[in-house]
């Protein structure tokens, strides 16, 4: 299997993009801490060569990507191709069913997944979401209104609120 990678420029810094002519497999701020572990149990888990380059898929994101910046796209379209435990999975669903403009608490989700004891496991499956922005993991937040963490890095979960018209509470 071959994937290709390709960068993104974005307002709030490079993303990678990792993707074929069929699914996105990961997006990530360059930054990002971990990515070349992430990259590389990409690889391992795909059997995969990642070389640099363009898909059909990577130019979509982009697309898509550059509208959310811009203001212009509310719902994401890019097919992606989540690899996780069948927990994950069932997290960053979740996370994608969050409406732009608002967030949940993590306690919210465990709840939602029917497993209200679960919201470490559900941070923790959070923290490992492949697909940055698109699957809107920025959009979860402690159960007491602070932003909690986020990969990403908390200027950024918090410029994304804002983008998205999440009244600031505290932060």
């Amino acid at each position: 299997m071959r994937l290709k990678s390709t960068l993104l420029a974005t307002k709030l810094g490079s993303m990678l993009c990792i993707a074929d002519d069929e699914k996105l497999y990961l997006l990530e701020f360059v930054d990002r801490e971990g990515l070349e572990a992430k990259q590389a149990r990409l690889s391992k888990q795909l059997k995969a060569t990642i070389t640099p380059g363009e898909t059909t898929i990577s130019k979509q994101t982009k697309k898509e990507i550059d509208a959310y910046f811009d203001g212009d796209l509310k719902q994401f379209t890019v097919p992606l191709q989540l690899i996780g435990s069948d927990f994950q999975k069932q997290v960053w669903h979740a996370l994608s069913k969050i409406p732009l403009g608002e967030t949940r608490a993590y306690a919210e989700i465990a709840t939602a997944l029917k497993r209200p004891k679960a919201y470490r496991a559900v941070a923790k499956a959070n923290s490992t979401n492949p697909i940055a922005i698109i699957i809107p993991c920025h959009r979860v937040i402690n159960s007491n209104g602070e932003l909690g963490g986020y990969a990403g890095g908390i200027d950024r979960k918090q410029w994304l609120l804002q983008h998205e018209g999440v009244a600031s509470k505290s932060w």
